[in-house]
């Protein structure tokens, strides 16, 4: 319970930092239009506070600390979230400096975005297929 509260924090911590830097980069910058920064905050938000707050619930009604499949999601989850907002944060920079991107650099930065996109999906699934076998046990 406590790893997962602290994990909760931390998302939390690392949520407002993004909407502080957000809106201190693009305002130093004086850039007013959109960009990917404007959703880092809500990501880690809903994905990493919102979720982990859950996952702490079901801890107390259920024995998901118990499961396997939860442990594995737990560690493919925090590599994929931290990933996911790593390259939105790239996507976002270069986007408020204006930097043209080569096709390259453009494809890998998507490329790596899909990526962490698919591991969230899948790690999102595993906890899914867990909270099902643990409630059904119960």
């Amino acid at each position: 319970m406590k790893k997962v509260m602290n994990t909760a924090i931390i998302y939390f911590i690392l949520a407002m930092v993004g909407g502080v830097f957000y809106r201190e980069f693009t305002k130093f910058n004086d850039f007013t239009a959109t960009s990917t920064l404007g959703v880092i905050h809500t990501h880690l938000l809903a994905l990493g506070v919102g979720v982990f707050l859950l996952v702490a619930v079901l801890f107390k009604i259920s024995n998901l600390a118990e499961n396997k499949l939860y442990r594995r999601f737990y560690l493919l989850y925090n590599i994929g979230l931290p990933l996911m907002v790593i390259m939105m944060t790239v996507r976002g920079v270069f986007q408020v400096l204006g930097t043209n991107l080569s096709r390259g650099m453009n494809g890998m930065i998507s490329g790596i975005a899909g990526l962490s996109h698919i591991t969230v999906a899948v790690a999102l699934f595993m906890l899914l297929l867990a909270v099902k076998k643990v409630l059904s046990e119960a």
